[in-house]
Formats: structure tokens, sequence, C-alpha cells
């Protein structure tokens, strides 16, 4: 990727991309990102500086993700991608008859009923027991100096914590949800701007975490501290849950765009969403970013890539198709076929045979990683493990109750999952590390940041900075205040319902780093939309 060639374009035009050389950490909260940096000056690559930045965000952003989340990551080492899959599964005794039987018709969003297995504590040591050159004691040193001795809440934090504090207090007042407020909000309310929070609950976790490999998390001491209480308020989750939990190492999922090659985790990620959409964009071509035939055939190729996969992906065990069979160019082909001048309400195909935290690292000796974890709609289910600052995830609610839908809940299944890192490389080469956290957003903002950087030559930081949409059901989008009215109001003439959309964050938080790959100079970008920022060096 030649960099002199980039353009500098960019809607709020507040920020440039960085340079650097030695190494660099993109995330969503500076503190974050300086621990990462600290961990590579140390000696460590960006494999620990990953992990070290991933802890401190559990402290940092509770908001967003935390200890009882899940994972997932995409390394390039040694001229090899290598994607590690660390989602949980749900408890074994859970089923839509057990629901059913308790009053459920549907999987709720708050309490144990959507508690999955956590997978965060597993992926760090996996990360560090294939890839690091420290300790997982040495990289999550920083995350426990933060929980221990507190850090000033920044402006999009306290503003998110809030939000959730108020929403909790309203809906969360059964005894079972008392210990998310002793450890979130213990003066009553949530931490103000400027303020410093600590919580040494999660200092003494993540140090037990750390001088065991994750095993306390899964077979020791957290373990049955988690197993209990679930069990004494009415959980699913047990102890042999979490004793069977293993990350898995998966081989990442591709297509070709335009000579990149766009990597992503296969399924249960949907990543496979980012992937069919570029997949039937490819055979279009684009000279204008900001137009309506631009802006109306992303709208289209997302909706029938996101029809494919709300009906058909799930575990990849329990798919009815193949990666392969929705990535082939045969099916791009036809869904591509059914886009025309007006907006369609996406239906699925049948192809033939044949809340969360996003970070990116990389190191001056090669190494890069492409970063997410999440508790899922922000703060999660709103279970707090009792004196150990674990707020457990929720990611349970994406099952359905429909026995005959392919992600239907079961008991030990990995649900749909929307996380997803996201990768880039060209002619065997890294390019670099990728991604847009935010629920459904991921993969729309996926295929934006893409095609700004293929097709139309931003740089870094300008790419993120483009003014964004998302698709929301049948033929509603959303897009942000930015976005340019008329064309608004042209594509609305197309037959899509135009929404815009006041709050910027709910567009997705990302970041890139790109590798030149003759100079290995390092290229980066942080979202203008929250509180990020690029640490390099």
């Amino acid at each position: 990727m030649d960099f002199s060639k980039f353009s500098e374009v960019s809607h709020h035009l507040s920020r440039k991309s960085v340079y650097a050389k030695n190494g660099m950490v993109a995330t969503s909260q500076p503190l974050a990102a300086q621990a990462g940096l600290d961990i590579l000056k140390k000696g460590g690559n960006a494999i620990d500086a990953a992990i070290a930045t991933a802890a401190a965000l559990t402290v940092v952003e509770p908001t967003s993700n935390g200890i009882g989340g899940d994972a997932f990551a995409l390394v390039w080492t040694k001229g090899k991608l290598h994607g590690l899959n660390g989602s949980g599964k749900s408890p074994q005794s859970i089923s839509i008859d057990a629901l059913k039987e308790k009053g459920y018709e549907k999987i709720p969003t708050h309490g144990w009923i959507p508690v999955t297995v956590p997978g965060v504590p597993g992926t760090w040591a996996a990360l560090a027991e294939r890839f690091g050159k420290l300790s997982l004691k040495e990289s999550l040193a920083p995350a426990i100096d933060y929980a221990r001795n507190g850090y000033p809440i920044s402006p999009v934090l306290g503003k998110f914590w809030n939000g959730a504090y108020r929403k909790f207090k309203e809906k969360l007042t059964d005894t079972e949800f008392e210990h998310w407020f002793q450890t979130f909000a213990p003066s009553g309310r949530a931490p103000k701007v400027g303020e410093v929070w600590s919580s040494e609950a999660h200092a003494t976790t993540l140090e037990a975490i750390a001088e065991t490999n994750a095993k306390s998390f899964y077979q020791g001491e957290l373990a049955e501290k988690i197993a209990s209480f679930s069990q004494e308020t009415g959980g699913f989750l047990t102890a042999d849950d979490l004793a069977g939990f293993e990350p898995e190492w998966v081989d990442p999922i591709k297509v070709n765009y335009r000579g990149y090659d766009v990597w992503e985790i296969p399924p249960n990620g949907q990543g496979i969403v980012a992937l069919e959409a570029l997949n039937i964009l490819k055979g279009f071509d684009f000279a204008i970013q900001e137009s309506v035939d631009t802006y109306h055939k992303q709208f289209e190729a997302i909706k029938l890539a996101f029809a494919d996969a709300l009906k058909h992906v799930t575990e990849e065990s329990h798919m009815q198709y193949t990666s392969e069979q929705l990535l082939s160019d045969t099916y791009a082909n036809e869904r591509r076929a059914l886009i025309n001048d007006d907006a369609l309400t996406p239906e699925a195909g049948e192809p033939k045979a044949g809340g969360t935290v996003y970070l990116a690292t990389a190191d001056n000796e090669g190494n890069m990683v492409s970063f997410i974890q999440s508790n899922y709609m922000g703060f999660g289910s709103g279970i707090v493990v009792p004196g150990t600052g674990i707020a457990l995830q929720n990611r349970g609610h994406n099952f359905s109750m429909d026995k005959t839908h392919v992600n239907a809940l079961a008991g030990g299944k990995r649900t749909y999952h929307t996380i997803i890192p996201g990768f880039l490389s060209k002619d065997g080469e890294a390019v670099g590390p990728f991604g847009v956290m935010g629920g459904f957003m991921q993969p729309q903002g996926h295929v934006q940041v893409i095609m700004s950087t293929v097709d139309f030559g931003l740089h870094p930081q300008a790419a993120l900075d483009a003014a964004r949409w998302q698709w929301m059901k049948d033929k509603t989008i959303e897009v942000e205040n930015s976005f340019p009215h008329h064309l608004a109001q042209a594509l609305a003439a197309k037959g899509h319902d135009i929404k815009i959309q006041l709050e910027p964050n709910s567009f997705g938080r990302g970041q890139i780093i790109w590798r030149d790959p003759e100079t290995g100079v390092l290229v980066g970008g942080s979202e203008s939309r929250t509180d990020g920022a690029v640490a390099a060096w």
C-alpha cells in the first residue's frame, strides 16, 4: 500500500493519521493505548501489547467490555494469519423447554438467562502462551495498576456510564443485580467525568488470572465464586461449564476485494456479513465515494448479506451452508443480480452446495494483532459476581427461541456473535488490522472502512472519520447527521427509509493500523467519535 497516495480528505478534519516506525497501539481509550505501548517498550511484542491493552480496557472502559465477556483475535506473525475464537458456549443445562417452563417466551436482555461462559481470560492466556514474549503477569500489570490506584473518567466513558446507571437503576431491581451497583456505582451514582474511579476487586481478580494463566477463572477460586453465585441466584451456569472452556484456534476466512485479501474470523462470528457484501460489491465500479449510486449499492449489498447471515449463521458445526458456499463467486453473482435502482426488502437466499472494544497493535518485528472483546450491550447482563468485579456478558440474548432456527438456543452451543476483528493483506504481505465495534454495525463498518481505503484511497483517520450509515431493518437506513443531506434525499427517492441519527456513537468505533511492506512504517487512525487514541513510538 502506497501511503503517499492516501487522500487527506476528512469530514471532521479534527485529526490526521499517526505515523511511526517502532510500534503502535490504537484503541478507544488513551490510557489503555498507553498501557500497550508501555509493554512494547519493555520488550513485549504486538501480542503482549494487545493483551495489555485488552486487560486495561476492562478497567478503563467497563461500559463496553469486561473480564466476563468474550473475545476474538486475528494475529499476523511470521508471514501467516492465525485466528482465535474466544467465545464461550451456553450452559449445558439450558434449553428452550427449560426457559418456557420458567415462563419465558423470549430470551431476556439481563439476568442469568443470557449469560454464556466468558472467553476473555482464556483468550488472553492462549495468546500469551502461543505467541507472547512476556508472561501474562507482566502484560496484565498496567491493568492491575489502573484498577487498584484508579484513573480519571473520560468524557464519552462518563456519558455511557451514567446512561447505563440510569437505565439499570430503573430496570434492575432484583437482589441478583445489587452487586453491579456496589461495584460500578458505589457512591449511589455513576462516577463523573474527571472523577477518579478504582476497584480493588478488579485488581485482585486480574492478579489471580495473571498468576494462574487464567486457570483460576475456569477451574479455581474465581470459578467457584462464579458457579456458587449462579447456583444461589437461579443461573444455569455451573463449574463444569466453566471448566470445559477452551478458546479455539481457527483458520480465518477471506474474500479478495480488488487485489486485497480481506480476512475475518469464521462463524459463529458475523464477519462473513462483511465478506459477502464485499464479494457482491466487487462486481461494480465506484468512481466517487459520496454519490447516490455508491451508497445505494452499499445499502443493498449489506441488506442481502445480513439476510443470509441472520438465517444461516450460528456455530459453524450447526450451519446448513458452509462459509465457502456463502462466499462463492457464483452465489455473489446471484445476489448481485437482485440489486436494481430501487430499494429492496432483503430476503435470505439459498446458496447451492459446493457497548464492545476494539484494538489494533503492531511492533517492529512484523507482528500485528486485530483484537476485539465485549460484554455486549454495554455492561452486559447486569450480573456482577460478588467481590470480584466480574461483570458477566449477555451473549445468549442472540439465541433464537424458535427450535427450527439454525441459531436456536441449546445447551453447550455458541450463538451468532456480533464482535469481529478484521485484517487486510495484499500479495501475501500484511497490510494490517482494522475493526469497527458496535453490535450489528460492525460488518457494515468493515465494508465502509475497506471501501474508503481500497476504492477511494483515504488514509486511516479519514477512512474512520467519513460519515457513516447503517441498515436497521427492511428498508430503514440510519445516517449520521454529517451525512450529506442532498444524498439522503436522493436515496429516499429510491425507496430507502432514511433516518438521521443525532447520536454519533450509534455508528461504531473503529481503529486502523496499516504497514508499508517496504519501509516498515506504520500509519494508524483512531475513532473520533469516542475517547480514542493512537499511541506510537
